[in-house]
């Protein structure tokens, strides 16, 4: 097998200590990058960008904000739903505000909105935690949704109570608005959630990520060793809530185009859970799996009839793909409790050791 690292030695310790310290590894995420930048855009569809890829960046957007709060700060969180729609609303409010600002900076400072919303509702878990934790971040979720609704100036008083995406260039492409493509709109989205997976890992590598897990794995015996509980857990929830409001964002800039605040609702908070769990607690690339998992199942199973040719009326398609997108989540919890970032890499392990027996 080509993938071995014998005879790969480090001579420094920032090879040692890199990202990827196999090059084989080095270039596969090179070419899976350059394929997913030049690929999609020149060959994909309409239906593929808008209805498939666009969503699955955004909701791995918002899984890695999660998956840094609770997978590796341990901090249980189902308000993702509506820090993302503080992001999406602080969005449309700069963004009609101030037409010349760029609409990157928008995102960047719409998640900064989210990540302030996020220190203040995770001021509780300094006494709390677990459970009770949850249901804390729980009612910011109703919370932020019922402000939105009856607060008509974040809409700009719109009677539909809607806010939508105007249009706005970046170095003179369309990048938002009906104008926009969805080929812009899709390399816009990974460029900004490749920039912030490498920024998550980096940050879960050094001195702030091994805080997190010194919180998550034993919080008393990681104040005695000198972190702070204080620091530690707002900053998991700032840097979490900053990646769920710029995932916001992009929901109603880049996918969506424009929505209410049913769009925000609890199911999101918890599409966005199921996606941290199903792909890997702790895991920047569980993130990525899980959200490819959510996101691909549901149209697999709403086409598998047609394909083997069994007409049912929607309704009922509709509870058959619920009740088999249950059991699915089920099952991979009960084979791989870790999720699917384990299984790849119980994989990874055998292809190093192969043809040699385990």
């Amino acid at each position: 097998m080509i993938y071995r690292e014998a005879g790969q030695f480090k001579t420094t310790y920032a090879a040692d200590q890199a990202i990827f310290p196999i090059v084989q590894d080095r270039v596969f995420v090179a070419v899976l990058l350059a394929a997913a930048f030049l690929i999609p855009p020149l060959a994909a569809n309409e239906y593929w960008l808008q209805a498939i890829l666009i969503p699955f960046l955004i909701y791995s957007l918002a899984a890695l904000g999660l998956n840094l709060l609770t997978g590796y700060a341990g901090q249980l969180s189902l308000g993702t739903g509506g820090f993302m729609a503080v992001g999406a609303y602080s969005a449309f409010k700069l963004a009609t505000a101030f037409p010349w600002l760029d609409i990157i900076v928008v995102f960047l400072l719409s998640g900064l909105v989210a990540a302030g919303v996020g220190i203040v509702f995770g001021i509780p878990s300094l006494r709390i935690k677990g459970f009770y934790l949850a249901v804390a971040t729980l009612a910011a979720q109703f919370f932020l949704i019922w402000l939105f609704n009856k607060v008509a100036w974040f809409v700009n008083y719109a009677p539909s109570g809607t806010i939508t995406a105007p249009p706005r260039t970046v170095a003179g492409v369309m990048v938002t608005g009906p104008e926009a493509t969805a080929a812009v709109r899709y390399v816009t989205a990974l460029g900004l959630v490749v920039l912030f997976a490498w920024v998550a890992k980096n940050l879960v590598r050094g001195r702030v990520g091994r805080s997190w897990m010194a919180i998550r794995d034993r919080d008393i015996a990681a104040e005695i060793i000198g972190i702070r509980p204080l620091r530690t857990k707002l900053l998991a929830f700032a840097i979490s809530s900053f990646y769920c409001g710029v995932a916001g964002a992009e929901f109603v800039f880049l996918y969506l185009g424009s929505a209410e605040t049913l769009a925000f609702d609890i199911s999101l908070s918890f599409l966005v859970l199921f996606m941290v769990i199903i792909g890997g607690l702790g895991s920047i690339l569980g993130s990525f799996l899980g959200a490819g998992f959510i996101v691909l199942v549901p149209i697999f199973l709403t086409n598998a009839p047609h394909l083997i040719g069994i007409g049912m009326p929607v309704a009922l398609q509709k509870q058959i793909e619920l009740m088999v997108f249950g059991a699915l989540i089920i099952f991979f919890l009960i084979v791989e409790p870790a999720g699917l970032a384990r299984l790849w890499q119980i994989t990874k392990e055998k292809l190093r050791l192969w043809p040699f027996p385990h």
